[in-house]
């Protein structure tokens, strides 16, 4: 039997690419095998195997059924190794297709996250492409995805939209401003545009332009503009994707074109904000009923994706679940906890007394949108999965396995929660030729795990799953062992404890633990200045 592939991590490495990363990455390589692999693929095929995948650079070049399950693989069936070939021995492993992200922040200045954090975490989790909906400037996003594209870095493969108007040098009050600006948008190098509002006539023109320019578009259909601009004038407008839920139950209201706003509403205090936003889903249509079902089927025919990022939404639901997930302690830096506190300030964070009224009302609002999310996939429509970290007390990576649980609790299949994950997300990028599945000729972007993630897609995460073995021991299983991006093989587990580093050296600096809210202790009063 061949070695299996960790004893060959750190060797054969390019001198130049990687030389601060030897243990983490390897490859890619001329050919790489990976043997017997349960195939788990994101077309909604139900699970194969054991295959033998056959990867030469970073492209796939065979999948061969060798066996059958309880029955010892004929070696004389299996594809031959080539001179300096590596393989990876997966017996009874499980092999997906890397996942997608569809609103991925590359951190921020105000968390204090880092890309190299965030990629780390991205990567240790299986996500091999990320598409940024604006970010610290376009030029900084560009940068990081053309050293992504060469592999100078660890990092997933970026797909960047630029926030409307960003980098322009006077603020957009004419079509032709809104043209001049998506052709500028377009010549930088951006691959779409984040929407969040503006004047009908502007909106027009800027997707019109943008459309004809073969660029993606989403959209967050902030409060301040979606009684004018609800997510079916975006969709009939030529929008591409929405993020979030926010002009859904707008376009959805039957007597009203605003929310029960009230009187001493104010958009600028979070909780207001997000406590009212919570009641949105039970001022729209019922389910089923005759706008239900136009609003769902003409956004359909209209090929438009959802994605709806119910993570970053749970705190509001359940705060304290959120607050005390278990990979705080230990994944999350001091900056970036400091950021999720009750604050006035920082966005998300409107804990000013958040409650059971809040919590019940908010419980209400899932039940209604996931039936919407559910029903719209049921009926042909796209979904795909995104997760938003870096607010509201998600954590990049960990939050994008969260992200799969909950589409599973909105009624999803597993094999339909994995499609979402990977192919739906290709196709709403226009990269489904190239990824999102395991197929010949396309890009060698995998996950390799040893638990099956269609049973518990707890296994997923980081910090794996509690299992009770047969001697009456917990253990913790899963976390994924492998991600393959390019071709290139990462250690999952190792670019955790590379992290975990990280925020070790972050809280040595500061003298700093975890604390709850309310909770600080004396020596957080004392380093309060530090981490300000």
């Amino acid at each position: 039997m061949k070695k299996p592939l960790f004893i060959f991590l750190s060797l054969f490495l390019s001198i130049n690419a990687y030389s601060q990363e030897k243990k983490l990455s390897d490859g890619p390589f001329n050919q790489l095998i990976i043997r017997g692999a349960i195939l788990v693929n994101g077309n909604g095929s139900p699970p194969l195997g054991p295959v033998d995948i056959v990867i030469e650079q970073n492209i796939i070049k065979s999948i061969k059924t060798v066996g059958y399950p309880g029955v010892e693989i004929v070696e004389s069936r299996r594809p031959k190794l080539k001179k300096n070939g590596r393989e990876i021995n997966a017996n009874g492993m499980y092999v997906l297709p890397g996942f997608i992200d569809m609103h991925g922040h590359i951190g921020g200045r105000a968390q204090g996250a880092e890309p190299d954090y965030v990629f780390k975490l991205w990567l240790a989790h299986g996500v091999t492409t990320v598409r940024e909906p604006g970010g610290r400037g376009l030029d900084f996003s560009l940068n990081l995805k053309n050293k992504s594209l060469k592999n100078e870095i660890i990092a997933p493969r970026l797909s960047i939209y630029t926030g409307f108007g960003s980098g322009f040098q006077e603020e957009i009050s004419t079509e032709e401003q809104a043209r001049e600006w998506v052709r500028y948008n377009a010549k930088k190098g951006a691959d779409g545009i984040k929407f969040f509002g503006a004047k009908p006539d502007i909106m027009i023109a800027a997707l019109d332009e943008n459309n004809s320019l073969g660029l993606g578009s989403a959209m967050h259909h902030a409060q301040l503009s979606v009684a004018k601009w609800n997510v079916l004038n975006s969709a009939r407008a030529g929008l591409t994707s929405m993020e979030h839920w926010y002009g859904l139950p707008e376009a959805l209201f039957n007597d009203k074109i605003v929310q029960n706003f009230p009187y001493d509403f104010n958009y600028s205090n979070e909780q207001h904000r997000f406590e009212e936003a919570g009641k949105l889903w039970e001022q729209a249509a019922e389910p089923n009923s005759e706008h239900w079902n136009n609003v769902m089927n003409e956004l359909i025919s209209l090929d438009f994706t959802l994605d709806p990022t119910f993570n970053i939404y749970e705190a509001s639901r359940d705060l304290q679940r959120a607050r005390r997930a278990e990979w705080h302690e230990e994944y999350t830096l001091p900056s970036l906890w400091e950021f999720y506190q009750p604050s006035r300030i920082s966005h998300g964070s409107y804990w000013h007394f958040w409650g059971t009224e809040q919590e019940v009302a908010w419980k209400r609002n899932f039940n209604l949108w996931m039936k919407f999310v559910n029903e719209y996939k049921n009926r042909g429509g796209r979904v795909t999965v995104g997760s938003d970290s870096g607010f509201i007390f998600q954590l990049y990576g960990f939050a994008y396995i969260r992200e799969l649980e909950l589409l599973r609790e909105a009624g999803f299949h597993p094999i339909e929660v994995i499609m979402s994950a990977t192919l739906n997300g290709a196709e709403a990028l226009g990269m489904d030729n190239e990824i999102g599945s395991i197929e010949i000729g396309k890009k060698a972007d995998l996950i390799i795990i040893e638990e099956n993630p269609l049973e518990n897609f707890k296994v997923l995460y980081g910090t794996g799953a509690i299992k009770l073995n047969d001697k009456n021991e917990v253990k913790r299983v899963g976390g994924v062992k492998y991600t393959i991006k390019d071709g290139i093989v990462y250690d999952s587990k190792l670019l955790l404890e590379d992290v975990k580093k990280m925020v070790r050296k972050s809280k040595d600096e500061l003298d700093y633990e975890i604390y709850q809210p309310g909770q600080e202790k004396d020596w957080m009063r004392k380093n309060k200045k530090k981490i300000d």
